[in-house]
């Protein structure tokens, strides 16, 4: 290609694009040259900086040439970029926000050309059981009980729905209510009964709530069996719910994909090979099943500006190395109180809706520079990869003339996701020239989309729409820098979409309180609380003639199917971690007779995963008429004990006082305990639970912290 000198005078237009750049001004591409004039004439605007802060159009003699052709055929069906709401608990906190920044929250995960402008939306199928930072609802906590509007993945998916009627939506299981397991703890003992179960809740979307599913996984990172994932197409099929397709096995790429290879009927009812953070590669037998790969759940990482660059290399390196077709993020948005396990490990945060604030991060906006200029069922091109200095480039098309590039130049200590471990590369700062040939050889123009992670001076930028390059003769040249991320395409639709300021941060109130008295209520949870293990539901107690009509309940009563370690109590939290002097009282009804018991504590200060020896300061009453004061949630470390003379079917009033190292008691209004000694732990939630897995009422919750 000709190259001239660039005539552009000195000092003032070569000296800012040495300074801002490092790239050489007497040396650009015919293909750049037009481009570059005109910036630079328009020097005094704002944008001149910006603009030239990522690429000063030049093509040293080394630049790279990368040839972008359709000739060949295209390479393989994208299908698109997605959040994970579940495993478990994740979004338990979005759903109490006020409105509008419910509503802007939404957006920015859903609406199209707007924000992340997701295309897959997967929830997790409550199964009653931790799945890492709380509990989801089952729709059949027992099996004669069908209920398709506990929880709020429904609320979700029909909110995701609403902005976007053309979303994918993915249901998978984590964990299952016990009765599934015919006495066993496993879901594959009666896999026929696991089947309708599943199906039941794909086929409840539809019924109640018009949504169809498109994809259903098997068992979260757990075994599969080859017998129960062909009686789920069976049943689903026998339900009418034949476009329903499967995804397996939610783990690793093996042994999946090498069972599928040896059955040719387990080939023939697995849709697509899903593996969980591959690491941007995918297996040999993988790729030998020409099945479609996705990376089902992938990132898990804090959402800082890390976290982001993690999200834009394995979003282009997914396909580049791996030949995989879609990935989704765990987890969609950081609802869940941050002490929990994987805090902020969201494309977003939303856990304050006690204030109204949330925060947009950069992944929201990495992920924006695919999903707002692609859509499932575009194609890659076959002429993708690696850049010739680090980073990467992929580009897709719709077939009808549209192309989108992504270029990603993230540096390994920038882009560090939490697993699996990154080996060593290098990133040098770069020239670039893209050809454009077969069918996209005559396009003049493209738009240009621009994200730049600053790790040194706080000054990052997300998405910023530059100048559109034009062509020459199809080419266009770019001096990359590092840690960029760059939309070039045909698309116009593109938008960086914004709302006010939300309300500035707020810690939890010190003063809190809920009776519960909800006759219709929007959620079957009550706001704030988060189950760590049971669910506690509202409930009508229509048996009540007095006070206690509307409360809340624990109703799991047999061990789940676990995924993680859940307690053999119950336990919901609420409140500031960071509590330490507080006053909890609660109305409390035990249901069990004879060994039923039931607790409020303070410094509660573990949870999810981590919740089965919480320490804190728990206050037991029992069915018995006996009563205890433990330092854990187990109930093994002792601190007090003695009669109450509670039983079960009366109400009763329990306040626990806790003041530095010292505690008290009452019952009733009586004082029961005095002079407990608390050593640790110094801070934590607020909690209330049961003994066992067994029926329990609250009511009239109050909290006092100082």
């Amino acid at each position: 290609m000709k190259r001239r000198h660039c005539r552009l005078p000195r000092p003032a237009h070569c000296d800012v694009c040495d300074q801002l750049t490092g790239c050489q001004p007497t040396s650009v591409t015919m293909a750049a040259a037009p481009w570059a004039a005109r910036v630079l004439q328009r020097q005094a605007r704002p944008r001149l900086h910006l603009l030239l802060s990522w690429a000063c159009l030049s093509a040293g003699l080394g630049a790279a040439v990368h040839v972008l052709d359709d000739k060949r055929g295209l390479g393989s069906e994208f299908d698109g970029i997605g959040g994970l709401s579940g495993g478990g608990a994740t979004s338990r906190l979005l759903v109490n926000y006020p409105e509008p920044y419910r509503s802007q929250i939404l957006d920015y995960l859903f609406k199209p050309n707007f924000g992340a402008s997701l295309h897959i939306l997967k929830v997790e199928i409550g199964g009653d059981a931790q799945t890492t930072d709380g509990t989801e609802s089952s729709h059949m906590h027992y099996e004669n009980d069908e209920n398709y509007f506990r929880g709020y993945e429904w609320w979700l998916m029909k909110e995701a729905k609403k902005r976007n009627p053309n979303i994918k939506l993915i249901g998978l299981p984590w964990a299952f209510p016990g009765w599934i397991g015919c006495g066993d703890d496993w879901p594959y003992t009666c896999p026929d009964k696991t089947a309708y179960y599943v199906a039941l809740w794909i086929h409840g979307a539809k019924v109640y709530h018009n949504l169809d599913i498109d994809y259903v996984g098997i068992w979260n990172e757990r075994a599969y069996n080859k017998k129960y994932i062909q009686l789920l197409r069976y049943t689903m099929d026998k339900m009418g719910l034949e476009q329903v397709k499967i995804i397996a096995s939610d783990n690793l790429w093996e042994p999946i994909s090498w069972s599928v290879l040896q059955d040719s009927e387990l080939y023939d009812v697995v849709d697509i090979i899903g593996a969980h953070y591959p690491g941007t590669l995918s297996s040999t037998n993988a790729k030998k099943t020409q099945k479609k790969l996705w990376s089902s759940e992938d990132y898990s990482t804090v959402n800082d500006n890390v976290g982001g660059g993690c999200w834009a290399r394995i979003l282009n390196q997914n396909y580049v190395n791996g030949n995989i077709t879609s990935t989704i993020a765990w987890n969609l948005v950081a609802g869940y109180y941050k002490e929990l396990p994987f805090g902020r490990d969201g494309l977003m945060t939303a856990d304050e809706p006690w204030s109204g604030h949330y925060e947009v991060q950069s992944p929201i906006w990495i992920t924006a520079h695919t999903t707002q200029f692609t859509q499932p069922g575009w194609h890659y091109l076959k002429t993708v990869g690696h850049l010739q200095k680090g980073g990467s480039y992929v580009a897709l098309t719709d077939g009808k003339g549209n192309i989108t590039i992504i270029v990603e130049t993230m540096t390994h200590d920038h882009s560090i996701c939490i697993r699996p471990t990154l080996p060593p590369f290098n990133v040098s700062q770069q020239n670039v020239t893209f050809m454009l040939q077969g069918s996209f050889k005559h396009i003049e123009t493209l738009k240009v989309w621009h994200s730049k992670f600053d790790f040194f001076k706080n000054s990052s930028n997300f998405f910023t729409q530059l100048n559109e390059i034009k062509l020459v003769n199809g080419s266009f040249s770019l001096q990359l820098k590092l840690d960029e991320i760059c939309t070039i395409t045909t698309i116009s639709t593109g938008n960086r979409g914004s709302f006010p300021e939300p309300p500035a941060s707020k810690p939890f109130p010190k003063e809190y309180s809920d009776d519960f008295n909800v006759e219709t209520p929007p959620f079957s949870e009550a706001p704030n609380f988060a189950d760590q293990t049971g669910v506690f539901e509202y409930f009508i107690n229509y048996q009540d003639p007095g006070d206690h009509v509307f409360t809340l309940r624990q109703v799991v009563t047999q061990r789940p199917i676990t995924w993680a370690s859940d307690a053999d109590q119950t336990i919901s939290i609420i409140g500031d971690y960071k509590w330490k002097d507080l006053n909890v009282t609660c109305d409390v009804l035990i249901e069990k007779a004879n060994t039923g018991g039931v607790f409020v504590a303070g410094r509660v200060n573990k949870g999810g995963q981590d919740v089965r020896h919480a320490p804190g300061l728990f206050f037991w009453i029992f069915a018995n008429g006996k009563y205890k004061v433990t330092n854990d949630l187990p109930g093994q470390i002792v601190l007090a004990s003695g009669l109450s003379g509670t039983r079960a079917g009366t109400w009763h009033t329990l306040t626990l006082s806790i003041q530095g190292n010292s505690a008290y008691g009452l019952l009733n209004g009586n004082l029961l305990w005095n002079g407990v000694l608390v050593l640790q732990p110094h801070n934590g939630w607020a909690a209330i639970g049961t003994h066992t897995f067994e029926l329990a009422q609250f009511d009239n919750f109050r909290v006092q912290a100082s």
